[in-house]
């Protein structure tokens, strides 16, 4: 892709877990940021403001795409926003305004204002649910399961169909449970409990809903970012669909890692088996094409425990 900074890269779902982090890395990296979130931010600005501009938008409204796009002349764009499972299967409606309609018009109109690359953040989802022992590769049938992994994989189809009739670069980015710092989320608070509680000094409990012997496909907000302006940069992608490296974590492996961490955290384990995703993954095809190297979440949470003790002890 043509990476000229001086065209902006707008990021849909910018206020969300993921839009944050990879806005704030977008910024580092010179480029300028127009967020487009449905929602008002609930964190404090901390971004260098002359290079991001955020903007309410709910890309169900083709009007109020458009004028997004007539604003400024748009370099490309990292799509994001989405309604999450849980909200989508409880107001399917919503769900497929702003999952399927607003992907379409997003779609459409970076075609029709000369948007080159459109990348997308999609969902491993796509695979539905998968035997302990398979190990999935993008060569694998995709066969969702609710509506957000089936909205995903529409509209990996409609990019596709957009790259073969108008030549747009469409690329898609499938991605498995995201952790790190600042989630926000209701349904799967642990998600970020296991980093923000590093530091308590007082007894806390974290619940993760499934057995012990359960594995999860995980990978760090950061490198997921990573992951994301990687495809948007890349000069030619060879492919239009990547699974996103991931680890497969055990769970009770992850709840001995947090509990040594801290002795006041306690890891609650649920009787739940993870449903509508896979346990193994193969991202080859994204590694070996981009030459990408994970930072293992083991890894993740030691350097995040280090940083919440200080400088004082860790030097003692």
């Amino acid at each position: 892709m043509d990476a000229d900074k001086n065209r902006p890269v707008i990021v849909t779902g910018g206020r969300g877990f993921i839009g944050r982090a990879v806005g704030k890395l977008l910024q580092r990296t010179g480029y300028r940021v127009i967020s487009l979130d449905r929602q008002a931010s609930a964190y404090p600005v901390g971004d260098d403001r002359e290079s991001k501009r955020e903007i309410l938008c709910d890309i169900g409204d083709a009007a109020q795409v458009r004028r997004v796009f007539e604003s400024e002349r748009v370099g490309g764009v990292i799509h994001l926003a989405a309604i999450l499972p849980t909200a989508a299967q409880r107001d399917p409606v919503l769900a497929t305004q702003v999952n399927v309609e607003g992907s379409l018009n997003l779609i459409e109109t970076a075609q029709r204002f000369g948007v080159r690359r459109v990348v997308f953040g999609s969902s491993l989802s796509v695979y539905g649910t998968c035997s302990a022992e398979q190990i999935v590769s993008e060569k694998d049938r995709a066969a969702p399961e609710d509506l957000y992994g089936a909205a995903k994989l529409y509209v990996e189809q409609l990019g596709e169909a957009y790259r073969q009739s108008h030549g747009l670069e469409f690329v898609s980015l499938r991605i498995g449970r995201v952790v790190g710092r600042g989630a926000q989320s209701t349904s799967s608070a642990w998600r970020s409990e296991i980093f923000e509680f590093l530091g308590v000094q007082h007894p806390v409990e974290i619940t993760v809903p499934y057995v012990g012997t359960e594995r999860l496909l995980l990978v760090h907000l950061d490198d997921v970012a990573r992951m994301l302006v990687t495809l948007l940069q890349a000069a030619n992608p060879a492919q239009v669909v990547y699974n996103a490296p991931c680890e497969s974590a055990i769970v009770a492996d992850l709840k001995r890692e947090v509990e040594g961490l801290n002795a006041n955290i306690h890891v609650r384990l649920g009787e739940s088996y993870a449903k509508g995703n896979p346990r193994l993954l193969d991202a080859r095809r994204f590694q070996r094409e981009f030459d990408f190297r994970m930072t293992a979440i083991m890894d993740q949470l030691r350097s995040a425990a280090d940083n919440c003790r200080g400088p004082s002890l860790r030097s003692g």
